[in-house]
């Protein structure tokens, strides 16, 4: 089964400095046909102004993913790291049975927009933990995220998959879900049809009962999109 998520039905709020779409119910945006798919709990659409930002805050019992997609963003947290993320890169942080963290627009003047991701994880508490890597953008199918880490990839504490895709124009893949699992996908950018429908940026797609995608792109678009693999 598909079950098209568009883009210009998600949650919103704007406070100013941010302004956020939420494909799943998320602070005061709450919609029970919309509270995540799986252990996808959250994906936030999020554009910082310059110099602004999110303050010290608190996290536990979560996986926690942010991605890049313009600008610079400065993370901080009680473990004591002190990160600066680039646009392309990826960032996973366990919040385990509890942690407290920051994340600013590095710029005082060029807007950041990033994703924020939440995946619950497979059990409760243990020690936080956190990771970053930018992977080679190139066509095709790239994993970011593994249960165990394999590959270089970082290493979540769910049965979860997380592969970033971006196709050229004119370009088909074929990808396959293990039996029983579940799939996302998220268009970050451009146009692309998974399995015949047709999505474009902001739009997501709930893929259960299904094994085999079919994911393209027609001779005047390319896309980039996120393929979550769940339990």
């Amino acid at each position: 089964m598909l079950e098209r998520r568009p883009a210009r039905e998600r949650g919103k709020a704007n406070f100013g400095w941010l302004d956020s779409h939420h494909s799943f119910s998320f602070g005061s945006y709450y919609d029970p046909a919309h509270m995540g798919h799986s252990a996808l709990r959250v994906i936030n659409d999020d554009t910082v102004e310059g110099g602004a930002g999110f303050g010290t805050h608190g996290h536990r019992d979560m996986e926690i993913i942010s991605f890049v997609t313009q600008g610079t963003m400065e993370h901080k947290d009680s473990m004591g790291n002190v990160q600066i993320l680039p646009q392309g890169e990826f960032q996973l942080m366990s919040a385990g049975r509890g942690i407290t963290h920051s994340e600013y627009n590095a710029s005082p003047t060029e807007k950041l927009k990033f994703l924020q991701i939440w995946i619950v994880p497979e059990s409760q508490g243990g020690e936080p933990g956190y990771q970053q890597k930018s992977f080679a953008a190139q066509a095709g199918v790239t994993p970011i995220i593994t249960p165990d880490g394999e590959n270089g990839t970082l290493k979540i504490k769910q049965q979860a998959r997380l592969s970033q895709l971006l196709l050229t124009e004119n370009s088909d893949l074929q990808l396959h879900l293990a039996q029983g699992r579940r799939g996302y996908v998220h268009v970050v950018e451009g146009q692309l049809s998974v399995n015949g429908q047709d999505l474009s940026a902001g739009d997501g797609l709930k893929i259960s009962e299904i094994s085999d995608l079919q994911v393209s792109t027609q001779a005047d678009s390319t896309a980039m999109a996120l393929l979550f693999e769940l339990p």
